[in-house]
């Protein structure tokens, strides 16, 4: 049996050689649905390590019961969103291919954010391609092949390696069970191949984790009296939203169910309110669940929680903190 792996337990970067147990071409599927383009890149690329993301469970225990019942082992599944693997598992230079097939074109423009193919997203791609390496991307969405032709022709990193913008068969592809579907039909396919050259990519570092964070405060008010005054806090930091959703009461804790949306990972943790042994101290601090990662965002998330919890009372103030960067300015004469 597979250990499962995910993006939120992965180190940031994976030493993928040790992962595999052998040093070989990175070759990775962005969205692997059921993974039969999966499966057959582990068959024809047997000397290369083969890395499938996707975020779905039933598609991820799908395509690693079939890996296993086929004795699969250059290939190994990974629940991750695509920005989150590329910003925090792979370093630059480090891919020899990447395949992307029929992505959700996210057809309603408030959830444009959301598609693949778009400027951040194909610099960081650039950014962890070697040259030479080559990018495939299928959809049979004309729409979105024609977003996508604009945005890869502006992209100096890549070079189109087809006559055209795209071609609308490509010889010698496995056909996917999506794409199976969509020949049946009658839509249209569209296929783009490029490739890495030698330009300078984007400088984009790997995202690692920074020092995991917590905060200690006095308060004259006592854990029921906190619950009782929490109503739910939502904040936006720029790119990164951070709401404090629920409370609850445990038997000598708080517990709060806390959601951190960055640009590059979303989180869904909680947060622990407990009593220290000196009288009228507490710690906020981060708890297991979640697998929660120690990124900015989950220090604003901290620092927030302190602002709203010592701001119940003006008799309550900062002890210490790691909050790093983010501390509150209501907070900082505190410290």
């Amino acid at each position: 049996m597979m250990q499962k792996l995910s993006s939120l337990r992965l180190p940031w970067p994976t030493d993928w050689t040790a992962l595999f147990g052998a040093e070989r071409p990175l070759v990775l599927e962005i969205g692997f649905g059921y993974g039969q383009f999966l499966q057959h890149l582990a068959r024809t690329k047997p000397g290369a390590n083969i890395i499938g993301l996707e975020i779905a469970n039933q598609c991820l225990d799908s395509a690693e019961r079939a890996i296993g019942r086929k004795h699969l082992t250059n290939v190994r599944v990974i629940q991750s969103m695509a920005e989150t693997a590329l910003h925090h598992l792979f370093v630059p230079d480090s891919l020899s291919e990447v395949h992307i097939n029929f992505p959700d074109p996210w057809f309603k423009k408030r959830h444009g954010h959301r598609r693949l193919i778009q400027r951040d997203t194909l610099d960081v791609l650039v950014s962890r391609m070697q040259v030479g390496a080559t990018l495939y991307l299928a959809t049979d969405i004309i729409e979105y092949a024609e977003m996508s032709a604009e945005l890869l022709r502006d992209t100096p990193g890549l070079t189109n390696t087809l006559p055209a913008d795209w071609a609308n068969e490509m010889p010698g592809r496995v056909v996917t069970k999506y794409e199976g579907r969509a020949q049946r039909d009658g839509r249209s396919c569209y296929y783009f191949a490029y490739q890495r050259n030698d330009r300078p990519a984007p400088n984009v570092p790997v995202i690692k984790e920074i020092e995991m964070t917590h905060v200690v405060f006095q308060s004259p008010l006592n854990l029921d009296e906190m619950l009782a005054r929490f109503e739910g806090v939502e904040q936006k930091f720029g790119d990164t939203i951070v709401r404090l959703l629920h409370g609850y009461r445990g038997r000598n804790v708080l517990l709060f169910e806390v959601y951190i949306h960055e640009p590059t990972i979303d989180q869904h943790v909680s947060f622990v309110v407990s009593p220290r042994e000196t009288q009228q101290e507490y710690t906020i601090k981060v708890g297991t669940m979640g697998y929660p990662r120690s990124t900015p965002g989950l220090q604003q998330a901290v620092a927030l929680m302190a602002e709203w919890v010592i701001g119940l009372s003006p008799d309550a103030k900062m002890v210490k903190h790691k909050l790093g960067d983010y501390v509150p300015e209501s907070l900082s004469e505190e410290n």
